[in-house]
């Protein structure tokens, strides 16, 4: 199975870990970054992460992100296809880096994007599941 984690879900571990919600989500995303580890999911990274991650202000958050793009198993660079992709998806009303986000994990074929951002939680894009790293790994300990 292979999967998208999102800077939002990368970002969670440095958040107040003092509101519960963002406690289990960090907990969650820790887990799941476990079991890629473990092989039992295939991470893809993108050039948006790398984007993003790049414009990270804080070092150490950016020097803690940085090596999941040595430890995923996929890397999705820039492409046209992304691009018609993305603006397609804007129209659903998605920010451009998100839109960019999703478009790189449907075509390396990801079965689920993981997200901790609540707007894109409530929208619905097709070939992809978004999903909250809790809900995530809800719906994997059950099959």
């Amino acid at each position: 199975m292979k999967i998208y984690l999102d800077n939002c879900s990368y970002n969670r571990p440095f958040d107040d870990q003092a509101q519960m919600k963002i406690y289990l989500e960090t907990e969650a995303k820790l887990y799941i970054q476990a079991s890629v580890r473990e092989g039992k999911y295939d991470l893809v990274w993108s050039y948006m992460l790398d984007y993003e991650n790049d414009g990270n202000p804080y070092e150490d958050k950016k020097n803690a992100i940085a090596p999941w793009k040595y430890i995923a198993n996929e890397f999705c660079a820039s492409s046209e296809e992304i691009l018609i992709m993305g603006k397609t998806i804007m129209r659903k009303g998605i920010k451009a880096k998100d839109a960019l986000h999703i478009a790189c994990a449907i075509k390396s074929g990801c079965d689920y994007f993981i997200t901790t951002d609540m707007k894109l939680l409530n929208k619905n894009v097709e070939d992809i599941n978004i999903i909250n790293p809790i809900d995530f790994v809800r719906e994997m300990e059950v099959l």
